[in-house]
């Protein structure tokens, strides 16, 4: 199975640069986004063409929280994934995307925020940051993570591009 992860898309209004980040997508048999999407037809871009799964982060309006969760865990095959956004006071983000799930036993915890992609794991937890595909801030190149689960293989690969 193969996960395409994205968060922080800040997007205003579907674009070309939308429709370039999707055909990207399309070999994915599942779209994560880890929240701040920018605008409620941007979380729907996502949701009317894929296989999609989402939470809302903290620069989204109600339209988009009314329609997502703050966090969800999902089942894919023995693996148990959270998605947060990891916003919040205190710690860094991803402490907080750790801290988010209390204790309860995953393998694999999807988040963003930060818009600084990492690939790195804590407690025996696979922690991904897919960085962001439009506003890389200080990061020299935008981003996503591809994620491909083969039996009780992951393989956890960052997507680095200049435009």
């Amino acid at each position: 199975m193969q996960i395409a992860i994205i968060s922080d898309t800040h997007l205003k209004e579907h674009s070309a640069k939308l429709e370039l980040l999707g055909s990207h997508l399309t070999d994915a048999d599942l779209v994560v986004h880890a929240g701040d999407y920018g605008d409620y037809q941007i979380m729907n871009y996502f949701r009317n063409r894929f296989n999609f799964i989402g939470v809302w982060g903290n620069v989204d309006d109600n339209s988009i929280r009314s329609s997502l969760n703050e966090k969800e865990i999902i089942q894919i095959g023995a693996l148990r994934i959270g998605i947060v956004h990891g916003h919040g006071e205190k710690k860094n983000t991803p402490m907080r995307a750790f801290d988010a799930f209390d204790n309860t036993a995953l393998d694999v915890i999807i988040f963003g925020h930060s818009h600084q992609p990492s690939i790195s794991t804590k407690n025996k937890v696979l922690m991904l940051n897919p960085g962001s595909a439009f506003q890389k801030r200080k990061e020299r190149w935008f981003s996503y993570i591809s994620l491909i689960i083969d039996h009780a293989e992951l393989h956890a690969s960052l997507i680095l591009f200049n435009n």
